[in-house]
């Protein structure tokens, strides 16, 4: 465990006991949230390659047209 989060979680640990918690729920929900998110994008490689290279195909054709943020 770094330094950093060690004095987190002493810190934490001054809290009442149902910040504790809610704190404690947050950082699992969290986790749990960026598991899923990795995993989803370790599935989706391919198709994302897949993707990428059909919209550098388009681009190389000329059939792209540069994007303008004020038309957003």
């Amino acid at each position: 465990m770094t330094d950093a989060l060690r004095k987190a979680f002493e810190t934490a640990g001054r809290l009442p006991e149902r910040e504790q918690d809610e704190l404690a729920a947050a950082i699992l929900e969290e986790l749990s949230a960026d598991e899923c998110w990795e995993a989803a994008l370790s599935k989706s490689q391919d198709a994302l390659a897949r993707l990428a290279d059909k919209a550098l195909d388009e681009h190389r054709a000329g059939r792209t047209k540069a994007l303008d943020p004020d038309d957003l």
